[in-house]
């Protein structure tokens, strides 16, 4: 997989690997769950939507799945690979509905946040 912007670090500690190009993803754009001062929100988990999490996203105040043309937003269905912010995903996992994570393209700084166990639990490219 293609490597993201400033060679950014995933969370096993190698280079962090393109989160999706279809859609894209990530705080830039630029398909990888890359962070900075910018992002307050800290985009940085690479997750595959379910139903379950995007009813809860929904259910927040964000909803992921409905269309906005005006923005370019297709809207995300089950199966779509985002980046989500690292708390928003933590919230998801204290309510019983984490997406399951891409740990090679999660960003380091998720880290901060949630810790690499919950992460490896709930990963799907561990072997």
């Amino acid at each position: 997989m293609p490597v993201s912007r400033d060679d950014a670090t995933n969370v096993l500690g190698s280079a962090l690997a393109t989160c999706s190009d279809d859609p894209r993803t990530g705080f830039y754009r630029n398909g990888c769950c890359d962070t900075g001062a910018e992002d307050t929100g800290m985009h940085t988990v690479c997750a595959v939507m379910t139903e379950a999490f995007l009813v809860f996203s929904r259910e927040q105040g964000n909803d992921l799945s409905t269309p906005r043309p005006e923005l370019g937003f297709a809207g995300l269905r089950p199966g779509d690979r985002w980046c989500l912010c690292v708390g928003r995903w933590k919230e998801a996992l204290d309510a019983g509905v984490a997406p399951p994570v891409v740990l090679a393209a999660t960003h380091e700084e998720a880290l901060a946040v949630v810790p690499l166990e919950a992460l490896k639990r709930h990963a799907i490219d561990l072997s």
